[in-house]
C-alpha cells in the first residue's frame, strides 16, 4: 500500500484530493475522471510493454492487449465515424507531432492559429517543434470581433499556399467551422487537420460541428471534455492510416502505454451513453451562464459570449491582471488560468486575461443555478482580492457547495 510504502507521495495525494474536492476546478482543459477510467489506468497493464500494433507486435504474451486495443480503436471509430484510429499517442502534442511528420517534409509549410489568439503551441508557435520544423504562416482574430473570419482565413490560404492547414484552438470560444477549414485546404490542394482536444466531448454530444467526414487528419487529447485519461488519438481518412501509424511507431514513440489505452477504451464506452450527451449539453448550458452572469457584472469577455465550454475574460477594464486574478480566486478556491487576450499587451507570464470553462463543475452535477454562485464569486474574489477577510468568507462558501456535490473518482 502506498501508505506504507511512501507515506511523503501519500501525504501529497491527499492533500490534493481535498484541494479538489472543497475547490471548483474551471480551467477548461481540466476534468474528472471516473472510477473505472481510474481502475483501468491503475492495472496490471501497466506491467505490459507491447512495441507494434495489433496483431504485429515485436514482444511476446499480447493476446489480450492485441483484444484491449482493437476494442478501443473499434470504439473510436463507432463513435467518431471515422475510417482508421490509433490509440496509442501519449498525449495531444505528441498526436500533433506524428500527424505533421506523417504527411509533411522539414520545411514545408503549415497555416495554424496564432498562439495569442487562441491558438496552440503545436500549431506552429516559434518555441514549439512545429514553428522550428516547418515554415509557419499563422491567422488571428477579427480585431472588432474576435472571431476567426473565414474570409481572411482563405485568402491567406490563397496567398501563402501552405501545404497542410490546422483548425483548432485552445482558448477560442465560439463554433468552429471545420468544413470551411477543409474546403479552403481543399481549395490549395492542401491537408487539412483538425486538432479537437477541447470541443471532444461537445463533437460526442453533438453541440459543437464535427470535422468528421471531410477532414483528412483530426487530431485530439482523451482528457478535457471527454473524461479519460491524460493521453492522445489520431483519427484519419484511411489513405493516410499507414503514414500515421508509422509517424506514431517506431517514428516518435517506442511501447505504447497499454494501460492508458484500456483507459481510453473505458472512457469511449462512456462517452457512447446518452447520459454523456445530456452532460455535453448541459456543459455548454453552464459555460453560457457564467458568461452571461460575468458580462452582467461588467466584465469584458472575448467575442462577447461563448458558445462552448470556455470562456476567456479580458480584464483590463478591472485594473487587475491575469495572474492577480488567478490568485485570488485560488485563495476561494475557483482555479482559473492566466491567459493572454488577443492582441493583448501584457507579458503571457502576467497577461490581461483569464481563461476558465464548465467541464470539471458539469462533471459534478452542477447546473445553471451553481453557475449563477460561481460567477457571482469571480466578481467578488476579484473586487475584494486584498481583503483576506471577506475571501475567506468566500472560501467557506464555496467549500460549502462542493459539499454537495462529491467528485467521481475521489473515494
Amino acid at each position: 500500500m502506498l501508505k506504507e510504502t511512501d507515506l511523503e507521495i501519500y501525504q501529497i495525494i491527499e492533500k490534493e484530493k481535498q484541494r479538489q474536492s472543497e475547490g471548483i476546478e474551471l480551467i477548461p482543459s481540466e476534468n474528472y475522471i471516473s472510477q473505472a477510467v481510474m481502475e483501468a489506468m491503475g492495472s496490471v497493464l501497466n506491467n505490459k510493454y507491447s512495441e507494434g500494433y495489433p496483431r504485429k507486435r515485436y514482444y511476446g504474451g499480447q493476446q489480450y492487449i492485441d483484444e484491449m486495443e482493437e476494442l478501443a480503436i473499434k470504439r473510436a471509430k463507432d463513435l467518431f465515424g471515422a475510417e482508421h484510429v490509433n490509440v496509442q499517442p501519449y498525449s495531444g502534442s505528441p498526436a500533433n507531432i506524428e500527424a505533421l511528420m506523417a504527411l509533411l517534409e522539414p520545411g514545408d509549410k503549415i497555416m495554424g492559429m496564432n498562439l495569442s489568439h487562441g491558438g496552440h503551441l503545436t500549431h506552429g508557435h516559434p518555441v514549439s517543434f512545429s514553428g522550428r520544423l516547418f515554415k509557419v504562416v499563422q491567422y488571428g482574430l477579427n480585431k472588432d470581433t474576435c472571431m476567426i473570419d473565414y474570409d481572411e482565413v482563405r485568402k491567406m490560404a490563397l496567398e501563402e499556399k501552405p501545404k497542410l492547414i490546422i483548425s483548432g484552438a485552445t482558448a477560442y470560444p465560439r463554433t468552429i467551422d471545420f468544413q470551411k477549414f477543409a474546403d479552403i485546404a481543399k481549395e490549395i490542394n492542401a491537408y487539412s487537420l483538425s486538432d479537437v482536444s477541447h470541443v471532444v466531448g461537445l463533437i460526442i454530444g453533438e453541440v459543437h460541428p464535427s470535422p468528421f467526414p471531410f477532414t483528412d487528419v483530426v487530431t485530439t487529447t482523451t482528457h478535457k471534455t471527454l473524461r479519460g485519461p491524460r493521453g492522445g488519438m489520431i483519427m484519419c481518412k484511411n489513405e493516410y492510416a499507414e503514414k500515421i501509424d508509422k509517424s506514431v511507431f517506431p517514428g516518435a514513440q517506442g511501447g505504447p502505454h497499454d494501460h492508458i489505452n484500456a483507459a481510453k477504451a473505458v472512457a469511449l464506452k462512456e462517452a457512447s451513453t446518452p447520459e454523456f450527451k445530456e452532460y455535453a449539453s448541459q456543459i455548454v448550458k453552464n459555460a453560457k451562464v457564467i458568461a452571461d452572469e460575468l458580462m452582467s457584472f461588467g466584465f469584458n469577455l472575448v467575442s462577447n459570449g461563448t458558445d462552448n465550454h470556455l470562456i476567456l475574460v479580458d480584464l483590463r477594464n478591472k485594473q487587475v491582471t491575469g495572474k492577480e486574478a488567478e490568485v485570488a480566486l485560488d485563495k476561494v478556491g475557483l482555479t482559473v488560468n492566466k491567459n493572454a487576450v488577443p492582441y493583448d499587451d501584457r507579458p503571457p507570464f502576467d497577461p490581461s486575461g483569464i481563461r476558465l470553462g464548465s467541464p470539471a463543475a458539469t462533471t459534478r452535477g452542477m447546473q445553471e443555478g451553481e453557475m449563477k454562485k460561481i460567477a457571482r464569486w469571480i466578481n467578488e474574489a476579484i473586487e475584494n482580492r486584498s481583503k483576506e477577510n471577506k475571501l475567506n468568507e468566500i472560501r467557506e462558501d464555496v467549500r460549502q457547495l462542493c459539499l454537495s456535490f462529491p467528485v467521481p473518482g475521489i473515494r
